[in-house]
């Protein structure tokens, strides 16, 4: 018994005071840790002289670290929501202030944390990691259309210094997108308590792998689109079985936000046409068949993302050959540069995607 006691005081703290070190409790629980190893001290130099209290003696030493531990996890606890709600509140200040890239930053940090995200933490990482990426794919297709008129004028030399400026460009996408995916598969997937919130980032996976697949080449391209493709069937699948323990109606503004984006993934990656009017118009009738239903709270989403979807099956209809085979289907790129508003009828049209399947960002495409 001696030697049982013996082996508990010789354990520390040694892995839970390092979590405080930065805490406010610290320094009362190096107080108070103090003086409790005085008191054990006390405590086994009696028990040596009297064994037969040893039983006694050990539950209550067992009953006093007991306790100990239940106040410094209650204590983490405090310190670890209050960082929460830090980050949380600096996403949103920097979301104010149009700082995306500080924005992610702060919900990275929540993210990691491994707890269930809020409705509004998901929504906070999601639109700024799309602000994020947005601004890099439009620079990308921007370079690509000038590449592009540049190389049929035969600047060679002007050329050259795009491409230099492409690949940078293409760097910095590669490098949000991997951080992003790699945060969804290590901390936000395993964290996730609904099927919704499952839904929503496997759909996210499906969005940045297509991001990746739509500047990659040759082999990366064809894994970066089958990961796309994964990552939305994943999704899709999750939506419409009972396995995500949730009601996500045809209306559901996340249900979709994936359809939309999973038509666009077929149209403009996997040159499809076909495939993404099925899924897109199926998607549609089905919410028209169930608008009677809707919330208010989210009608404005969701019949936006409506228009959305009709918007491009009337753009995907004109690619479609008339005999509804696949013989005809256009297989060339769309173009890079997307316009900019209803009155660049000019440049070449190019589908639409949800920016986020959340109201916000859902409002944002349409502006």
């Amino acid at each position: 018994m001696i030697c049982v006691l013996k082996m508990i005081q010789r354990w520390r703290f040694s892995q839970i005071l390092p979590q405080f070190s930065h805490s406010s409790t610290f320094p009362f629980l190096t107080l108070f840790l103090y003086f409790f190893n005085s008191f054990k001290t006390t405590i086994l130099s009696y028990l040596i002289c009297k064994q037969e209290h040893s039983i006694l003696i050990l539950t209550f030493e067992h009953h006093i670290y007991f306790y100990i531990v239940c106040l410094l996890q209650f204590a983490l606890n405090m310190a670890s929501q209050k960082e929460r709600e830090t980050h949380v509140y600096m996403a949103k200040l920097a979301e104010q202030a149009e700082r995306y890239d500080e924005m992610v930053e702060s919900m990275k940090k929540v993210a990691k944390l491994d707890v269930e995200l809020t409705v509004e933490e998901r929504n906070l990482l999601s639109v700024g990691y799309k602000n994020v990426i947005g601004a890099r794919r439009a620079s990308w297709r921007i370079m690509s259309s000038i590449e592009q008129k540049e190389e049929s004028k035969g600047n060679e030399q002007n050329v050259k210094l795009i491409k230099g400026y492409r690949q940078k460009v293409e760097e910095e996408l590669s490098k949000i997108c991997s951080d992003i995916l790699d945060i969804i598969d290590k901390h936000l997937i395993p964290s996730a308590g609904t099927g919704e919130a499952t839904v929503f980032y496997y759909k996210m996976k499906g969005d940045y792998f297509r991001y990746l697949a739509e500047f990659k080449t040759d082999s990366e391209r064809k894994e970066a689109s089958e990961q796309s493709l994964k990552g939305y069937e994943a999704s899709y699948s999750l939506a419409a079985t009972a396995t995500a323990n949730t009601d996500l109606s045809s209306t559901h503004p996340i249900r979709l936000g994936l359809a939309l984006n999973f038509s666009v993934f077929y149209y403009e990656i996997m040159n499809s046409p076909e495939r993404a009017c099925h899924l897109a118009k199926q998607a549609f009738d089905e919410a028209i068949a169930e608008l009677d239903t809707l919330s208010e709270e989210s009608y404005k989403d969701s019949t936006l993302i409506m228009q959305l979807l009709r918007d491009n099956l009337t753009l995907w209809t004109s690619d479609l050959p008339e005999d509804g085979g696949e013989e005809n289907v256009k297989t060339d790129e769309p173009k890079a540069v997307e316009p900019k508003s209803a009155d660049a009828k000019s440049a070449e049209a190019k589908s639409t995607e949800a920016k986020s399947v959340e109201p916000e960002e859902a409002s944002k495409d349409k502006q």
